[in-house]
Formats: C-alpha cells, structure tokens, sequence
C-alpha cells in the first residue's frame, strides 16, 4: 500500500471550479462547473471504488475518484485528470465505454465508465483517499457507499455487460 500525503486543509479553493453550487433547497453540491468522476471496471477484478477520507464531503463511504471541473472543461477530460490525481489512473490504461448524466438543471454530475486494459494497481495521490481497492461487482453494494454513487450504482451495473 502507498504511503498518504499529508492532508490538505479541506476547505483549501485551488482552482476556480472548486466551490459549492446550492440547490433551490439549500442542498450543496461540489463543483463550480459540474463534476465528474471515473468508474474503472475490470472484467476480473471488479470496480476500482475510493473510500472518501473523513473531511470530504460524505466522508467515510465508498464511491468513484473524481472531483470539481474546470472550466471549460470537458466530463471525461475531468474524470481522466481527477482519477489521475486521486487514484493513479492513466488514461491510457482505460477506454471509455459510455457517460451518464445527473442534470439538475443548475448542476451536473457526469459518470464516465471505462474498461480497464489491465489490471494495475491504483495509487493514492491525494489526500481525499482513506484507501483505493478493486470490488467484484456483486460485492460494491455491500459497502457503505456515496449516496450519490448508490443511487446511480444499479443503472451503471446493468449497463457493463
């Protein structure tokens, strides 16, 4: 297992993308322009999961490596870049199978699934990771998982094979 980075304060603006969107509720959702994080599959060893460091947003739950967009960027570069910095995922170990889109009309939280080419081993490269692990499939709904991540899991699931 990789050695932790020392933890970044949690509130810490690092880029213009990296804000709270509120909803006509009051609920808040991170990412200025959107965000977007990366399911990895494996034929063999399942789905690479992040299990959210304590301080994040939903701390302690499972869910995909992903963030805050930039501006003007695009979901799937975002997902790539965000899974690159969280997780060592590089783009060219995955190809990308489909998107799917939560649109809330003022935010969007966009899922980009790919397969992996093989199987590596994910690296923690932030500190917004407690751990990183490869799930069989039929094991991800036991985990303790984002609730966002929960809600889109049984969709995503029927749509990998």
């Amino acid at each position: 297992m990789s050695q932790k980075p020392p933890p970044l304060p949690p509130f810490g603006v690092r880029d213009s993308g990296d804000a709270w969107v509120y909803g006509p509720n009051g609920t808040r959702y991170w990412g200025r322009f959107g965000a977007a994080g990366l399911l990895v599959w494996h034929p063999e060893a399942g789905v690479l999961l992040q299990h959210r460091i304590a301080w994040s947003h939903h701390g302690g739950t499972w869910g995909l490596p992903g963030g805050a967009l930039k501006e003007g960027e695009s979901a799937v570069d975002g997902a790539l870049r965000e899974a690159n910095e969280e997780a060592g995922v590089e783009a060219a170990l995955v190809r990308v199978l489909f998107t799917s889109v939560l649109d809330l009309g003022f935010w969007q939280y966009t899922t980009v699934v790919t397969e992996a080419n093989t199987h590596f081993e994910p690296v923690i490269g932030d500190a917004e990771s407690e751990a990183l692990a490869w799930v069989a499939v039929d094991e991800v709904k036991k985990l303790q998982l984002h609730p966002g991540f929960a809600a889109a899991w049984p969709e995503l699931r029927s749509r990998l094979r």
